[in-house]
């Protein structure tokens, strides 16, 4: 399509936005974008910039990027207007991004629904090539779940475990950033030091699993009620004896944190998956895949 210009998204945005991105999935009850489009404008600065795509002057796509460290940006909130799908808006906005981000960071991440095949299908076009996937465990908050492993709340022990860990590998280094709902970074100590609270668990040998709550939030549930959910940047366990104990320590932690609900994230691996089937921890039926590309051509355009 011709005549397609990127810019950075402004209020007066708003409309034409919640337009065409209220009802993307409506089988999962719409879209988040309504509710945040105004604070992502708000809080747009050097480390954020959420874009529109326009014909005419008319939006007709959205995305955002954020800076998560010295060398890492993330993509996020890819949506563009029906009428105008497989017309080159998406393809716009991403090397808009691109741009953007390679001054910032030597690579950008992003993160699709693995039942996405349009949204997997352009992130490859686009030079995004997968890294990882995780699940979601989903072990029930008890105040009185005690675990058969001794636990060390040290965030450079937990590290250690992570380090350690057949997670790391599969998981690309990568977990849970504190500041950015939904995006993955490098796991660091200073990442884990400065989260609410992170964990190791050991026997008399050996690191045995470790993990750390990165946020708790409201969500709504099926119902229409509000939940409160406890979430856990990562989860690395040795054997399925290790993810049970992790799974209490965890289900502990979140109902101290006043959480009706919480998720852990774990590789999306046989061996993880099967893990938690027979530790009997509940986990989402959905995997969700990590992409990223490599911007350092992208900064000498």
């Amino acid at each position: 399509m011709d005549g397609i210009e990127t810019r950075q998204a402004r209020h007066g945005d708003r409309d034409a936005v919640v337009d065409f991105a209220a009802d993307t999935w409506p089988e999962l009850g719409g879209d988040y974008i309504p509710r945040v489009f105004d604070e992502w404008v708000d809080t747009d600065g050097p480390d954020q910039r959420t874009f529109v795509a326009c014909v005419d002057d008319r939006p007709v796509g959205v995305c955002q990027g954020a800076v998560l460290s010295g060398h890492e940006a993330w993509g996020q909130g890819m949506r563009v207007a029906p009428e105008v799908r497989g017309e080159g808006v998406s393809e716009a906005l991403t090397e808009a991004l691109f741009a953007w981000a390679a001054h910032r960071a030597t690579v950008c991440r992003t993160m699709v629904f693995a039942w996405n095949d349009a949204g997997l299908g352009q992130a490859r076009a686009m030079g995004f090539e997968p890294v990882t996937a995780f699940r979601w465990l989903e072990p029930d908050p008890d105040p009185d779940a005690t675990a058969a492993l001794a636990v060390r709340r040290d965030p450079a022990v937990a590290w250690s475990a992570f380090r350690g860990s057949d997670a790391a590998g599969h998981l690309h280094g990568l977990a849970l950033d504190l500041e950015e709902s939904w995006a993955l970074a490098a796991l660091t100590v200073d990442r884990l030091a400065a989260a609410p609270a992170a964990v190791a668990l050991s026997d008399d040998d050996r690191l045995r699993a470790m993990t750390y709550r990165t946020r708790t939030f409201e969500r709504q549930a099926d119902d229409g009620d509000e939940e409160a959910w406890a979430e856990y940047g990562v989860g690395a366990w040795t054997d399925h004896g290790a993810l049970r104990a992790l799974s209490s320590v965890v289900a502990r932690d979140a109902a101290r944190a006043g959480a009706d609900r919480a998720r852990i994230l774990a590789p999306a691996t046989p061996r993880h998956v099967s893990d938690a089937a027979y530790a009997r921890v509940p986990y989402d039926d959905d995997a969700d895949v990590i992409l990223e590309r490599d911007l350092t051509a992208d900064a000498d355009r």
